[in-house]
């Protein structure tokens, strides 16, 4: 078999092993690919796998030896699905690999904004505490999470696991879902989004990008939340409208948002949350621990290896 990696390097930079998959057949692995590069490195193959790389249907009809790609990721938006279907090309996704990964991040980012580590740790790098007249000293607001709403949209894996964190720290959880009541976990009550923006003191965004939730967050919907109120965005980038986003930021609508992911992907510099004080943006890493990562890397071989023996799973062409 014929196997060509598109785009490696963001799941394996180099601290993982490809050897179980280069053992199922003649393996190529690039680093990066730009899309007129796909049709010449990818001819002759018969099953590709990519990250971020997009498959068209006009790659499919170009590449007849095509019968299988793995997309190294949860979504799969890169890859024309009805195409492949069409032409009878199996398109696997890796589900649920980093559930425990996105939801840390989510409270990485709200202990940063309420307990101000970083801050605190680079005054010190610089002197203060040890130009203190005082044994301890603070000038930023500390919030305790204890009692605190978090408002969850969406119900998922990594939703519910941010859920059952928010519980241990004593919050008060309530969730935006499809689920029913009676499918809940105690402690997580069912609400309208209205009533989430409105009295959560923490909105944290979990559900799919769809036509529906494209800029969920807009300025109707942040004009609704307290003043004090936190937003976390593990989730896509375009569920928010960043230049809405910016003006409340800059307004004081909302006390802070905390994201990994934006709209575009590495951003303009000219990105207008890019800048502000009490917007904190890390580079879409939730998903890239090692040990998420090392689980993308054997679901995704695992899936090729169910192909090649007939019972292909995670299928998302069907």
């Amino acid at each position: 078999m014929n196997i060509v990696v598109l785009d490696g390097f963001a799941a394996n930079p180099g601290d993982l092993s490809w050897k179980p998959l280069e053992e199922l057949g003649q393996c190529t692995i690039y680093d990066r690919t730009a899309p007129d590069q796909v049709l010449a490195r990818a001819e002759g193959a018969e099953a590709i796998l990519t990250n971020k790389t997009v498959i068209t249907a006009q790659h499919m009809q170009a590449l007849p030896c095509l019968k299988y790609i793995g997309v190294l990721a949860t979504g799969y938006n890169v890859v024309d699905i009805e195409a492949a279907r069409n032409r009878g090309i199996i398109v696997t996704n890796i589900p649920a690999y980093s559930t425990a990964s996105v939801a840390q991040m989510v409270f990485a980012h709200l202990l940063n904004i309420t307990q101000h580590v970083a801050h605190y740790a680079d005054n010190n790098r610089h002197g203060r505490w040890s130009a203190s007249k005082d044994f301890c000293y603070w000038d930023t607001p500390l919030v305790e999470l204890a009692g605190k709403r978090i408002g969850i949209v969406g119900l998922g894996n990594t939703g519910m696991a941010t859920a059952r964190i928010a519980l241990a720290f004593g919050m008060e959880v309530v969730a935006f879902t499809s689920k029913q009541p009676d499918q809940l976990p105690q402690g997580i009550r069912p609400c309208t989004m209205d009533e989430l923006f409105a009295t959560s003191d923490v909105v944290s965004l979990h559900c799919p990008l769809t036509d529906a939730t494209l800029h969920l967050v807009n300025d109707t919907r942040l004009s609704t939340m307290k003043p004090t109120a936190i937003l976390i965005n593990t989730g896509r980038g375009p569920l928010v409208n960043e230049q809405d986003l910016a003006n409340a930021l800059k307004q004081g609508t909302i006390r802070a948002a905390g994201l990994d992911v934006l709209a575009q992907e590495p951003p303009q510099a000219d990105n207008p949350l890019l800048a502000l004080d009490n917007c904190f943006i890390t580079p879409h890493i939730a998903w890239a621990t090692a040990e998420a990562r090392t689980r993308l890397l054997d679901i995704a071989i695992d899936n090729l290896r169910h192909y090649l023996a007939g019972t292909p799973v995670n299928n998302v062409a069907r």
